[in-house]
C-alpha cells in the first residue's frame, strides 16, 4: 500500500506507517534539518523540502493517486500553549489536507494533531467544518484521542488522530486498542544509555526514574526546543532526578556525581537528557539519526508523532483496506 505524507518532520509517523506496511511515495517537509534527517535514515525515500501549501503531488512527484494521505499538520493553532486561533491562524494547514485529498483521492486520510483539537469545544466549529468538507469529498471522518503510553511509549502524550475513509471502502475501521497497562518507565528505557559513558550511578538512577515521562515539547521552528518543557514538566522530571533545564551532548561520564538540592530549583545536580535519549522516550528506533544542532535535533524529536502510535493506527487502516479489497474480490 502506498502513501504520501505531509509535514513529515523527523519521520516519527513515517516510521510507524512503514512498519504497518505502507510504501512512502513522497514525504513533504519544510525544515532543512528534518529533511536531512529523513534522507540520512532512509535514502530511498523521496523527500521534498517544500512548503506544503506549494506542494502539487502530480507536478512535484509524478503522483496521481495513493492509498493513504497522512500528516502531522502544525499544531500551534490548537495548542494549550499557543494563542488557540484555530482555523483563523495562518499556520492552520487543514485546508491543505482537503486540497491534497481532492487531488490524490486516496482511499484513506490520517491526520494527527494536539488533543485539544478533539477535546475543546472552542474548536468544535473547526472540526465540524473540516469533517463537512471531507464528507463533501466523499469521505467518512472519525476522530479520537490516543495516549502514547497505551502503546508502549514511556511518555504521557495524548494526540488527536483523524482517520477518514473514502465512502467506497467497505471494510469496518476499528481504532487500535490499548496494548500496555504498564508501559516502560523512563529508567527502564534509558538505563543502558545512561550507563554508556561510564557513569556508575546509572543503575541507581534508573530505579528512581520509575514512571513515564511527561509530554516532550519541541516548540515551533523559531521558539522552544532548548529544554524539556514548562516549569511543571521540569518539576515532574526532577522527581525522576532529571535536570530539564537543557540537554546534554553525551550521557553522564564516570566522574559525574548526582546531587540533590543543587541550584535555585534543587534539580541542577541531576543528569540531563541527550536528544538521542529523548528520541528513545518518543519510541524512535535506537539507530535513528538526527541532523542539525543539538537544540534543533531535540526540537525534531519533541515535535514528532511517536512511531509505535503511528504503527498501531496504520495497522488498523491497512486491515480495513485489505478487508475492503477482499469484499470486492469475493
Amino acid at each position: 500500500m502506498t502513501s504520501v505524507e505531509i509535514c513529515a518532520g523527523a519521520g516519527g509517523q513515517a516510521i510507524g506507517l512503514e512498519q504497518a506496511g505502507f510504501e512512502h511515495r513522497a514525504l513533504v517537509e519544510y525544515s532543512e534539518d528534518a529533511c536531512k534527517t529523513l534522507r540520512m535514515n532512509r535514502p530511498g525515500w523521496q523527500i521534498l523540502q517544500k512548503d506544503v501549501r506549494e506542494f502539487n503531488p502530480i507536478e512535484d512527484a509524478g503522483i496521481t493517486h495513493v492509498d493513504l494521505l497522512a500528516g502531522g499538520v502544525p499544531c500551534t493553532p490548537y495548542t494549550e500553549a499557543g494563542k488557540q486561533l484555530g482555523s483563523s491562524d495562518e499556520r492552520d494547514l487543514l485546508p491543505e489536507v482537503l486540497r491534497l485529498t481532492e487531488i490524490l483521492h486516496p482511499k484513506a486520510v490520517m491526520i494527527e494533531n494536539v488533543h485539544t483539537l478533539a477535546t475543546q469545544e472552542k474548536f468544535a466549529g473547526t472540526r465540524n467544518v473540516f469533517f463537512k468538507e471531507l464528507s463533501s469529498l466523499g469521505y467518512d471522518p472519525n476522530i479520537t484521542v490516543l495516549d502514547a503510553q497505551d502503546f508502549g511509549v514511556p511518555q504521557r502524550r495524548k494526540r488527536a488522530v483523524i482517520v477518514a475513509f473514502r465512502m467506497d471502502v467497505s471494510g469496518t475501521f476499528n481504532w487500535p486498542e490499548k496494548k500496555w497497562e504498564l508501559p516502560p518507565t523512563v529508567g527502564e528505557t534509558l538505563a543502558e544509555s545512561m550507563a554508556s559513558n561510564g557513569w556508575p550511578g546509572a543503575t541507581a538512577w534508573a530505579r528512581t526514574a520509575s514512571s513515564v515521562a511527561p509530554t516532550l515539547v519541541g516548540g515551533s521552528m523559531k521558539h522552544g526546543g532548548g529544554d524539556l518543557g514548562p516549569r511543571r514538566s521540569k518539576q515532574q522530571w526532577a522527581r525522576m532526578c532529571v535536570n530539564g533545564n537543557s540537554t546534554w551532548a553525551t550521557p553522564p561520564a564516570h566522574d559525574f556525581v548526582l546531587e540533590h538540592g543543587v541550584g535555585k530549583n534543587g534539580w541542577e545536580g541531576y543528569p540531563k537528557l541527550t536528544y538521542q535519549q529523548a528520541a528513545l522516550l518518543q519510541g524512535f528506533p535506537a539507530d535513528w539519526q538526527f541532523s542539525g544542532t543539538r537544540t534543533n535535533a531535540y526540537k525534531q524529536v519533541g515535535n514528532a508523532f511517536p512511531p509505535p502510535v503511528a504503527r498501531a493506527v496504520g495497522t488498523s487502516i491497512t486491515e480495513t483496506l485489505r478487508a475492503s479489497y477482499l469484499d470486492k474480490a469475493a
